[in-house]
């Protein structure tokens, strides 16, 4: 268990996926977790489910932290930093999940010295298989960094990168979701096509997704091995893949891809 007051200001979709995925790795107790947000019904509402402490007070929530997410959006920072800025402890650290926020522009904000991660989680998350970011500013030692880090490897994965690789990240892993739920529509509307019903498409198209990214991952192979160990001489899977190839597959993918990571980097800028 991680030995410190963890804090939420912010407790919408991913606040709460955090703080779920927290709990159910046994990192820390109920007593431990407090949370913040703009409205009694939501925080009514994350009571009720984690029976953690909740506030209306973001405040407070800065006063009795030692791990202080800010979970809220890119647009609220100039709202909550400046209430918050005063009351942080001298040794919390600060992890940042908006898009778009450098390190450098948080701890211009705050006007003062922090310890800041900033992170890049997905909204897998909420069913505890996020793909997170992670990087530090020059105050955040080793061993804090490996505390956050164990955060997000309770509802997913992590990686610590550079954070000139953030944008990147936004592409593949923090908007890329989106592109797999498209794919997966298209899937089950060809099997629509061919007489399946909806739903059923819609799990077929799911796990298989789901099952070729853990052959991915679990045997360590390249992509491209494990396609080409599908694509008997003269068989259908083969057929399908010219058809991808044909259409631009590849091309597309990376275009839109690195379109949201310009986009991403054009947020940073105009920050």
């Amino acid at each position: 268990m991680i030995d410190k007051i963890i804090g939420f200001i912010g407790a919408g979709n991913m606040g709460s996926a955090m703080i779920g995925g927290i709990l159910n790795a046994s990192l820390a107790s109920t007593g431990q977790l407090i949370a913040s947000a703009h409205s009694a019904e939501t925080l009514e509402r994350l009571h009720e489910k984690f029976k953690i402490e909740t506030t209306l007070s973001n405040q407070t929530v800065a006063e009795r932290s030692d791990i202080l997410f800010l979970a809220v959006k890119p647009d609220k920072f100039d709202e909550v930093i400046p209430q918050i800025a005063p009351h942080i402890k001298s040794r919390c650290i600060i992890v940042s999940v908006a898009a778009g926020r450098t390190i450098a522009s948080v701890e211009e904000s705050f006007g003062r010295e922090i310890r800041l991660v900033r992170a890049m989680p997905n909204t897998p998350a909420l069913v505890g298989e996020a793909m997170s970011a992670l990087c530090a500013n020059a105050n955040v030692t080793a061993t804090e960094l490996g505390e956050v880090q164990q955060i997000f490897n309770a509802f997913g994965k992590s990686e610590i990168v550079p954070e000139s690789l953030l944008d990147a990240v936004v592409g593949v892993s923090g908007s890329s979701p989106a592109y797999v739920y498209l794919f997966i529509e298209a899937m089950a509307d060809a099997a629509v096509a061919e007489g399946m019903s909806r739903a059923q498409a819609y799990k077929f198209a799911a796990q298989a997704v789901y099952g070729a990214a853990k052959m991915v991952l679990e045997t360590g192979k390249h992509p491209g091995e494990l396609k080409d160990a599908v694509c008997s001489p003269g068989g259908t899977t083969i057929e399908a893949v010219a058809a991808l190839e044909k259409g631009g597959l590849r091309d597309v993918v990376i275009t839109a891809q690195r379109a949201c990571t310009e986009k991403s980097r054009a947020m940073g800028r105009k920050e």
